[in-house]
């Protein structure tokens, strides 16, 4: 097969869909690998290590999407990249979509063109997402660093740390959402020493987070970060006292829940930060709208907003790294016997199967979009279950001939 890595063109996006590591790979399974050029510079892969282990570098995307069966990217192609999809047509796409949370032009355009699109963040496995638990602990970190950065004085913050000071009141810290993001989250925030609160409504993810938190931080640290089950009033009480509120609240393939209110945000004190990492999925606090490295913070009801939907990209060769060690075995399976036999035979690779064969084949894509006319279950395009029918019916009709030979004799 002919797999092909292209340059990512979303502001300050370093990262890139394959590590030198994982062309080599691909090249010793017998593929070959198109690697536009500079595509891995801001992840500190050179040119030359690429050439090194036997991809062919290229320098232009348009040459390379016609010569492709399967690009492996980063991010979902924004407008400035969507020519290129119509020189895809009936190809296979493998890279994060967010489809829910970005503009629908791009589900369109997938639609159109018959491509085959398999998003990392809903690739499923044993109750979690391979795929998407590396890059949702890079931003776990990053939404720290970035509120810790933001709460300065010089930024319009409160002037407060996320440290421990001798004699000076601690931060607080409210994360919201007890999966990878917010897990990871508290134990950095806990870990520079001031009070974090963590909230989930679901009670299992509360007693994981604690296990977690308490055998990341041991005693001492983790009795200053507070996990509990969230209601309406409680959400309340602590929103009204943090200095740095986390978004980190997921539905899989979904559009966020809004679960931060208006009235809320202006309860909080001025210069209070806010970090939504769920803004790829289109935010789940009231006033969240995407920013950028270029421009990352913007100023709404004296609340500092932060909403960078690529944080990972400014940590990018451990983010490539990281990301690339998930994907690669189900990159290497596609690349083995093709997209359609793949998805047929791997279920887990199935649940990130978001467009397929001019469909829909995510159900809340298809919802979040007002598109459920478009929406075919992926086993059914793919007919899933056909073989396994034919052969029961086989075996049936053999057992019947087998009985009639029976009574004949």
């Amino acid at each position: 097969m002919i797999i092909a890595t292209l340059r990512e063109v979303k502001d300050n996006e370093n990262r890139v869909g394959l590590t030198p590591h994982g062309v080599k790979a691909l090249v010793d399974a017998g593929h070959t690998v198109i690697v536009e050029r500079q595509a891995g510079w801001g992840s500190g892969f050179p040119d030359s290590m690429y050439e090194e282990v036997g991809a062919n570098l290229r320098d232009s995307a348009y040459d390379i999407v016609q010569r492709a069966e399967l690009i492996v990217k980063i991010k979902e192609p924004v407008p400035a990249e969507y020519y290129w999809l119509d020189l895809f047509r009936g190809k296979t796409l493998f890279t994060y979509l967010h489809l829910s949370g970005v503009d629908p032009k791009l589900t369109d355009k997938l639609i159109e063109n018959n491509i085959t699109a398999i998003a990392y963040e809903t690739v499923a496995k044993d109750g979690g997402l391979p795929l998407l638990a590396p890059m949702s602990q890079v931003a776990g970190v990053l939404a720290c660093q970035y509120g810790a950065h933001y709460l300065q004085k010089k930024h319009g913050g409160v002037g407060v740390s996320l440290g421990h000071i001798d004699g000076a009141d601690h931060a607080l810290t409210l994360i919201m959402g007890a999966g990878f993001v917010g897990r990871t989250a508290a134990v950095t925030a806990g870990g520079m020493g001031g009070d974090v609160v963590l909230l989930d409504i679901n009670p299992q993810a509360i007693e994981r987070a604690k296990d977690e938190i308490h055998a990341c931080l041991g005693p001492k640290l983790s009795r200053n970060v507070t996990v509990q089950v969230s209601n309406q009033k409680i959400l309340e009480q602590w929103v009204k006292k943090a200095d740095l509120l986390i978004g980190a609240v997921l539905i899989p393939g979904a559009k966020a829940p809004q679960v931060v209110s208006e009235k809320m945000i202006h309860s909080m004190k001025r210069g209070a930060v806010i970090v939504d990492v769920a803004i790829d999925q289109g935010g789940c606090i009231w006033g969240s709208q995407p920013t950028s490295h270029r421009h990352p913070i913007y100023d709404l009801d004296g609340k500092i907003y932060c909403c960078i939907p690529n944080m990972p990209g400014q940590v990018a060769h451990q983010s490539t790294q990281a990301l690339t060690s998930a994907t690669l075995p189900y990159i290497l399976e596609i690349a083995e016997v093709g997209s359609t036999a793949a998805l047929k035979k791997n279920q887990n690779l199935r649940k990130g199967l978001n467009a397929f064969g001019g469909k829909i084949t995510y159900e809340s894509v298809a919802r979040d979009l007002k598109l459920e006319r478009l929406y075919v279950p992926p086993e059914k395009l793919l007919s899933v279950g056909a073989d396994t029918g034919r052969a029961q019916r086989s075996i049936r009709k053999t057992k019947l001939v087998q009985r009639k030979s029976v009574k004949r004799a």
